[in-house]
């Protein structure tokens, strides 16, 4: 498939500036793209004027604002397209399903979709949020970043898995599974949206079964996304 190539450049450079928060210069993103500093200059000029990108006083670039509003916009998009998927995988795992984001150091619940069949439920409530180093959604989206020094193990193995298991770390007797939901290329550098698909339910959840569902559902949202 054919690409336009200034377009995939730009694309690059918000995807490289999105993986340094304390911004990168311009040499530096030109030497990552192998291009001369003159053409990744015009890009940031570029990516600057509708405000994707901002320059600090010291010159380097960091993402705009222009991010934030392309995330408001995509963060309902997402939920929209992930509501049927939800329904079905509460239904098939009989556990309660839900779609969480990343936002700052948490992670909070954006999607929710409770089983139908099962008595005892989970309580799970939209904008419910810990930490992202805590529980099986903040692990798979740890796991979708680049590998970082120090990071917990949860994370490299997650990253391995694809998928991330807990059991106990945010309620007594209850047990996570999560998936991150790959953003397509492009897409994500545009929307910073980092999230996750999984299913939490009391012990006797059957872990092998849940983790294949949630597996299959984050990969169809992400095709659902990029359609």
């Amino acid at each position: 498939m054919s690409t336009l190539q200034t377009l995939d450049r730009g694309l690059s450079v918000l995807e490289l500036v999105s993986q340094r928060p304390a911004g990168v210069s311009v040499a530096e993103l030109a030497a990552a793209l192998d291009v001369h500093r003159a053409i990744c200059y015009r890009i940031v000029v570029t990516l600057e004027a509708h405000a994707l990108v901002s320059r600090a006083e010291d010159g380097r670039i960091r993402l705009g604002a222009g991010t934030a509003v392309l995330a408001a916009r995509f963060e309902p998009q997402l939920r929209h397209t992930a509501q049927p998927v939800l329904h079905a995988l509460a239904r098939e795992t009989r556990a309660t399903a839900y779609v969480s984001v990343a936002q700052g150091e948490d992670c909070i619940v954006v999607l929710v979709a409770e089983p139908e069949s099962s008595l005892i439920r989970v309580g799970y409530r939209v904008g419910s949020r810990h930490r992202l180093t805590v529980g099986a959604a903040g692990i798979a989206i740890l796991a979708l970043r680049p590998r970082r020094h120090g990071e917990p193990d949860a994370v490299d193995a997650a990253r391995r898995d694809g998928y991330c298991v807990t059991a106990g770390q945010l309620e007594r007797g209850a047990v996570g599974v999560a998936s991150g939901i790959e953003v397509p290329s492009g897409m994500g550098a545009g929307t910073g949206i980092e999230a996750c698909v999984g299913v939490v339910a009391l012990d006797g959840l059957d872990v092998a079964a849940a983790a294949t569902a949630v597996v299959r559902a984050a990969r169809e949202i992400s095709a659902l996304v990029s359609a």
